[in-house]
């Protein structure tokens, strides 16, 4: 490995300083308080009326005078001194109005197994909600990643509930410690498509409902009820999870709150639910799917509103052109039905003000811990800590790279600097957030790609770039551009004044930005010289805009007016990347034949009062033979080649547009191919044995350009881990597995049911004794480790003490994960399920070269038990062996625990 420069090297101490820091802040910091003042939340509640405690368990809409886009908002009692709440999307990150950093993809923090990353991840996140004015951040995101088809598995911590529930308690310690709430989410089986969940309690107490134990155990502030039903009965109306299991048997203190629109009956507050959110919403796209429940006025007379297709098209994008079309299904989402509100239970008496106070008070108990009632929260926009987060983000993005394969060809050599092709648009751009989801949207001034971060570390490098799929394209030229037979476009302003722009091109890049706060259309005729398959980029920032052609409407941009997030259009909202030059990039195949088209582009300002920036471009389908020729032309040029390929959407096991066969054109041409992920879920890799490295990069944050560079060049040894099983084939997972159509989101007979069981992610791979493409806890370094003298002792919490020495056998510094897991008991009581082997411990430890340290590592109590149905309670297991080693088919020592 290279030494590191100057400046990467000091960027890298700083992040150390300050994760140490922050680290020991989270340890002694008193923020949250263990416990509220009892005796302050009773005096407060025997001060509020009906409707002031409503206040506190409703959502509500705030002043728009200062709303900051938030995701949720609850009005407080202000003549009382208890302030208003603002709750915000993620993970990671925070999306409100105010574009804010993009963090490492959830699913790249777990890949660090790092507990000291996840908490510093946990500050950064709750100092961006600090310098944004928000106090409850709706993450961490426990769930399991059960079905790799689920659209939201990225959010979540892999595929162990050991694993997820010690990431995510790290990152609420480190969240709350900043005097920001975390909200941890959802609860509870919210692991699939699906909305009609089956699971035993056996497997719901010991892999769904774990890493919400481990969340409560951390203190966290509340928590959100899934949109899904379990075992029958909707999450955030069910007694059994809610009020025996969460409330019951974990103890938790904090309040429930509903996933916005997932309350359908006023009665489940009887059953353990605190608040709902969003509350009323009278108008927007989400409008039609959220009734208020806990209202307290009368019955509107109004009719419900209608679903409106073209606002829920434009908040929910569309497929750009190498994803096929989406699949999202309106209908299958839980609608309301029941009209009876707050008012009609209180008079019937099936709800009490006795159930509202006990909710108000969880909210109260939680503001007084926080400090809220004393002052502590802040509402104002400050600025962000911009340099001390992307230090944090840009080591965990290093943290995070797992090296799947290594045929020595990484670290990069200096023959491989003198002649280096980097092709596809990962290697331009950094991919930074990869979906734009519920997360924060990055600053694209600071998402310097690969390329720029390779030439600023290795100066000396001859590099050659080919992007080859396009996403930024050419603005369409004048020449294609007419109207009434006469050149150019018409433009018509709300006054009905009219001008004619030859192109679409106003930006602040070519010093032609246009006005904020207009509303323009153009129109006029789109001429083609081909038939084929035209990209048309809409390319916009600070507007909403759609653009049609031959009266459809193509595209349009997802800042949709009257939902969340502040109506403010973000530059990555909308393309797997932005433009080179920052404005969101919406980009549609669209299939013309030669000749005239009509072409329409309406704009309107979004509220963020920035200057409009609009252009229409495209690349054509000669353009696109051009560019892939460029690229393979470059590989065959280079002596070494690096391929950056992507995923977006929902996971389907492969990789979006015709990336299989650009690695296998590049592999043809040039035997030193290395591939470079930026995937949040496992992909066919056909192209596999062509390539001579493969490295994961996740989704990587705003730094990640960086940390990639330093990966390639050696200057950070890459030492993640798979956070999940990778397959050889989609159907070996339980959750896709042909023979059990049960299991899947689409279920049978309207239900799916996880009848694998407690079988989940690797357990399921060694229940059925099947290979993995990689598994659970893989990944290479570029050095070596050994491991020696395995030592098992009991602790003084009736836990494990597990020691082992490990001795770094290489040349270089690098990282190990060392991982301890537990066997099946030898002697298994009948009906009880036991996986083959469980992750109980694992432990992140540096090593120079040649050194031996002694790792320790405790397993928790609860790892040595399970959940009886039969008894109900937590029993311990009986003989076992423990297995240590670098993955989990990768045990190298063993032995008995008693």
């Amino acid at each position: 490995m290279h030494e590191p420069s100057t400046a990467a090297g000091m960027k890298r101490l700083i992040a150390l300083c300050l994760m140490g820091l922050m680290i020991t802040v989270c340890r002694g910091q008193a923020v949250p308080a263990e416990k509220a003042n009892e005796a302050r939340i009773d005096r407060l509640l025997s001060q509020l009326t009906l409707e002031e405690k409503m206040q506190l368990i409703r959502g509500g809409s705030e002043d728009p005078a200062v709303y900051q886009g938030q995701a949720g908002y609850l009005p407080g009692v202000p003549r009382l001194g208890i302030p208003s709440l603002r709750l915000a999307d993620g993970p990671p990150g925070l999306l409100t109005r105010v574009p804010s950093q993009a963090e490492t993809a959830t699913m790249g923090v777990a890949a660090t197994f790092s507990i000291q990353d996840a908490v510093a991840n946990g500050v950064v996140i709750g100092r961006e909600a600090r310098s944004l004015g928000i106090d409850v951040v709706l993450q961490p995101f426990i769930n399991i990643d059960r079905d790799i088809t689920f659209a939201r598995g990225y959010n979540t911590f892999g595929e162990d509930p050991m694993l997820t529930g010690a990431m995510g308690a790290a990152e609420i310690r480190g969240i709350q410690a900043q005097s920001v709430m975390a909200q941890a989410k959802h609860y509870v089986a919210y692991d699939s498509d699906a909305y009609n969940i089956f699971v035993d309690p056996q497997t719901l107490h010991e892999i769904y409902a774990a890493p919400f134990a481990d969340a409560v155990k951390a203190g966290v502030s509340s928590i959100m009820c899934s949109y899904n039903r379990v075992n029958g009965t909707f999450a955030c109306g069910n007694s059994d999870t809610l009020k025996s299991l969460l409330k019951g048997e974990l103890g938790f203190k904090g309040f429930v709150t509903s996933d916005w629109g997932a309350v359908h009956n006023v009665h489940f507050i009887n059953n353990a639910l605190d608040m709902e959110m969003p509350g009323s919403i009278e108008s927007g796209p989400l409008s039609a799917f959220m009734h208020s429940y806990f209202r307290t006025a009368a019955a509107s007379t109004t009719a419900p509103l209608k679903l409106d297709p073209e606002q829920l098209a434009g908040m929910l994008g569309g497929a750009i052109p190498e994803e096929p079309p989406g699949t999202f299904n309106v209908g299958a989402l839980p609608m309301d039905t029941d009209p009876k509100t707050m008012r009609d239970a209180l008079q019937d008496g099936t709800v009490t003000e006795a159930t509202i106070s006990a909710a108000a008070r969880r909210v109260l108990y939680e503001m007084d811990r926080f400090g809220y009632l004393d002052g502590k929260q802040k509402h104002s926009i400050t600025a962000q800590t911009i340099e001390a987060n992307a230090a944090v983000i840009q080591k965990t993005a290093e943290d995070a790279a797992v090296l799947l394969k290594n045929d020595t060809a990484l670290p990069l050599t200096s023959a491989d600097l003198q002649s280096l092709a980097l092709i596809g648009p990962g290697s331009l751009q950094v991919a930074s957030i990869g979906t734009f989801g519920e997360r924060s949207s990055g600053l694209t001034e600071r998402q310097i790609g690969p390329l720029g971060a390779l030439k600023t570390l290795a100066p000396q490098a001859q590099i050659t770039l080919a992007v080859d799929d396009d996403m930024t394209g050419t603005p369409i030229d004048a020449a294609s551009l007419s109207h009434d037979g006469e050149p150019g476009l018409v433009r018509t302003d709300t006054a009905g004044n009219r001008t004619v722009d030859s192109q679409i091109d106003f930006t602040r890049l070519n010093g032609k930005s246009l006005p904020a706060d207009g509303k323009l259309t153009w129109s006029g005729t789109l001429t083609v010289p081909s038939d084929g398959d035209y990209w048309i980029y809409l390319e916009s920032l600070g507007v909403r805009a759609a653009f049609s052609i031959d009266g459809k409407v193509r595209g349009r941009t997802g800042a949709v007016q009257g939902a969340v997030h502040g109506d403010i259009q973000h530059a990555t909202q909308d393309n797997f990347l932005p433009t080179v030059d920052g404005l969101d990039n919406v980009r549609r195949s669209v299939q013309l034949s030669a000749g005239k088209h009509e072409i329409k582009i309406d704009l309107t300002g979004d509220t963020s009062g920035n200057p409009e920036q609009i252009r229409l471009s495209w690349v054509t389908p000669t353009q696109r033979g051009q560019n892939r020729q460029a690229a393979i032309d470059a590989a065959r040029a280079a002596h070494t080649a690096v391929v950056f390929v992507w995923t977006r959407g929902n996971p389907t096991f492969a990789l979006p547009g015709a990336q299989d066969k650009l690695v296998d054109e590049v592999a043809a041409v040039n035997p030193n191919t290395i591939v470079v992920l930026n995937v949040s879920q496992p992909i066919a890799m056909p192209w596999l044995s062509k390539v001579k490295a493969v490295l994961q990069m996740w989704w990587p944050g705003d730094e990640g350009g960086w940390a990639t560079a330093n990966v390639l060049l050696g200057k950070v040894n890459p030492a993640g881990r798979l956070p999940f099983t990778w397959a050889k084939r989609l159907e070996d997972y339980a959750a896709t597995d042909p023979a059990h159509p049960e299991r899947s989101s689409k279920g049978v007979g309207g239900k799916t049911t996880y009848s694998e069981g407690v079988d989940v992610g690797y357990r399921y791979f060694d229940k059925q004794n099947t290979d993995p493409l990689f598994p659970f806890g893989y990944g290479l370094s570029y050095t070596t480790f050994g491991y020696s003298d395995l030592q098992v002792h009991s602790s003084a919490d009736r836990g494990l003490d597990v020691s082992v020495r490990v001795r770094n056998t290489g040349r270089v510094k690098g990282d190990e994960v060392v991982q301890a897991y537990l066997d099946a008991p030898d002697q298994r009581p009948d009906g009880v399920q036991f996986a083959v082997r469980t992750l109980a411990a694992f432990q992140r430890v540096t090593l120079r070269a040649g050194e031996l340290k002694t790792v320790s590592l405790h397993v928790q109590p609860r790892a040595l038990q399970y959940w009886s149905i039969a008894d109900s309670r937590w029993i311990r297991a009986g003989q076992r062996r423990i297995r240590v080693g670098a993955s989990s088919r990768d045990l190298r020592l063993t032995t008995p625990v008693h």
